[in-house]
């Protein structure tokens, strides 16, 4: 690997894996500088667990939290442990064991290279890997990965809810701990924020294991609760990077598209149900009233989707540093 200088870090949010915890730590690669285990108010032994393993191992450091913050929160308390220790390069890694630790070196070689801010594993890549995912749950993560592209204007990943990701230092520090979700949507919002700060992120091939374990994206989780927040972001993301910080064609195309739509809609509406109440077949021009501005209006409306598409940041953070 390039860089062989970088400091790596794993961070492991660690909530109700006593049984666990230890075979994660210890089955972890020996390029990996500093562990740093965020004991997210567990109520097992989680905690002495990984005190008896700090004895044996001085790479690993433990946080523990009074209060449960949930994901989202023990991986963001273990971002700032580990830049303040001097990490150049986070992996993030459950405590469950369910992520193959010998990927690592695949995850994180983009960022070495300076080829990514952020890599994620991908279980999509590769068609007969979809096998060996059950059918509900591959369907419920192929909607969520097509919304979530739309949501965060990261079009070249799939994946979204993969959690076994790894970020560049000074991407870890532009984020806006602010808008990052703490819980189940902490993933899809990471996602949204590296957007927002020109991250360049890629995925990486992780193969599906899938075995008796239960997942912890219920269906409901995908139909009910993501949608709204998937929406939430999206427009926070297109009103501060196209009305805020510039104003671009995309801003423009925006503009005249939407109420072009919306007018079309309501006139046509509008003047369907008065021909329907009076028995009188609507005009030609009435007709044409109301097409036209539809018509024209997703017509703008996808152009600026495609230049979103096209305004996906391809120049990693780490090299503008420089």
């Amino acid at each position: 690997m390039q860089n062989s200088d970088s400091r790596i870090a794993v961070v492991i949010p660690a909530y109700r894996c006593e049984k666990q915890i230890r075979g994660v730590i210890e089955t972890l690669p020996p390029f990996v500088d500093l562990i740093i285990v965020v004991e997210d108010c567990s109520p097992d032994n989680t905690a002495a667990v990984v005190q008896a393993l700090m004895q044996e191992d001085p790479r690993i450091h433990l946080i523990c939290h009074e209060v449960n913050t949930g994901v989202g929160g023990a991986v963001l308390d273990g971002y700032e442990r580990a830049v303040a220790l001097g990490a150049d390069v986070i992996v993030k890694i459950d405590s469950d064991g369910q992520m193959d630790p010998s990927l690592m070196k695949t995850l994180i070689k983009p960022i070495l290279q300076r080829h990514a801010d952020y890599t994620k594993g991908n279980r999509f890549l590769h068609a007969s890997q979809l096998k060996s995912m059950p059918p509900l749950r591959r369907l419920g993560n192929t909607g969520l990965s097509f919304l979530s592209k739309i949501s965060s204007g990261c079009w070249n990943v799939f994946d979204p809810t993969n959690g076994y990701t790894a970020i560049h230092r000074v991407a870890a520090q532009l984020i806006n701990r602010e808008n990052i979700h703490r819980r189940y949507f902490f993933e899809s919002s990471m996602l949204i924020e590296l957007r927002l700060i020109r991250a360049v992120v890629r995925d990486v091939y992780m193969p599906a294991r899938y075995g008796d374990e239960t997942s912890s994206l219920s269906e409901f989780d995908s139909l009910f609760r993501f949608p709204p927040l998937l929406l939430k972001g999206f427009l926070r993301r297109l009103k501060i990077e196209y009305f805020i910080r510039d104003f671009t064609p995309v801003s423009l195309f925006l503009v005249a598209g939407i109420p072009m739509v919306i007018f079309g809609l309501i006139f046509g509406l509008y003047h369907w149900a008065q021909s329907i109440a009076q028995q009188v077949p609507a005009t030609t021009g009435t007709v044409m009233v109301a097409t036209l501005p539809v018509i024209i209006g997703i017509q703008l409306i996808l152009q600026a989707f495609v230049m979103d598409i096209q305004n996906t940041p391809s120049i990693p953070l780490q090299t503008l540093e420089e």
